[in-house]
């Protein structure tokens, strides 16, 4: 979308596309939400405002203002949320270090819970629980982020251009351009082949893994039936 674009679209809650089933667009009946991230993983969100003047504008997730504008009710007084310069502070004297605050470490600090101090972030209920999802798909950006801009820190050149050619079936011309996913980044490629290898070490030293089975029973039940149900 470019500053000068004119046009807007307009999504009704209350409409449904026509030829659809009727109940296919019902609201949700259960108190759990869920968040679905598709595309590409360094794919940035795509967010306008629309000011007052009708101008619309883009804006990264990571902005200041981004959790007062998307939940108003919760930040009415306007409140900034998190932003990459939000710095640490010494607990004793309360004053600024020059440490940077990650995006975990600062919603952390939101919804932690403590003794004789009202949070009233955590009586919003279901809005609550979007704004927690929300705010985790935020920190999991700023990682992937942090990754993306440090491939060289991370020394990720030692093994980049073999796994590149082996993916690419030795086709040189793309050898480089990856971004690979460290270890300890929960989910990655690398991290599901540390668990696998782990399971595999473990099944070497303490032997193939056995059924432990269980089930529920009516104490009132007889012998004879507890062995046929058994058996």
């Amino acid at each position: 979308m470019m500053p000068s674009d004119t046009h807007k679209i307009i999504i009704h809650a209350d409409k449904t596309p026509a030829g659809k089933h009727v109940r296919r667009y019902n609201a949700p009946t259960i108190n759990e939400v869920a968040i679905v991230m598709v595309g590409d993983q360094f794919h940035p969100r795509d967010i306008v405002l629309h000011r007052r003047n009708d101008q619309l504008i883009n804006v990264t997730e990571t902005h200041c203002c981004y959790d007062a504008l998307q939940y108003k009710i919760i930040f009415w007084d306007g409140a900034d949320g998190y932003h990459f310069n939000v710095k640490m502070v010494n607990p004793v004297n309360d004053a600024e270090i020059d440490k940077k605050c990650s995006a975990m470490n600062f919603y952390a600090y939101r919804l932690m819970i403590r003794r004789n101090e009202d949070n009233c972030i955590l009586k919003y209920r279901q809005l609550l629980h979007q704004y927690i999802i929300d705010m985790y798909v935020k920190i999991e950006t700023e990682r992937l982020l942090f990754l993306r801009l440090n491939q060289t820190k991370l020394r990720s050149e030692e093994y980049i251009h073999l796994r590149d050619a082996v993916v690419n079936e030795g086709n040189t011309t793309n050898v480089g351009k990856l971004i690979i996913l460290i270890s300890s980044y929960i989910g990655s490629p690398r991290h599901m082949q540390e668990y696998a290898q782990d399971a595999v070490a473990y099944v070497r030293h303490y032997g193939c893994p056995d059924l432990f089975i269980t089930f529920t029973c009516n104490p009132a039940w007889d012998e004879q039936l507890l062995h046929d149900l058994l058996m």
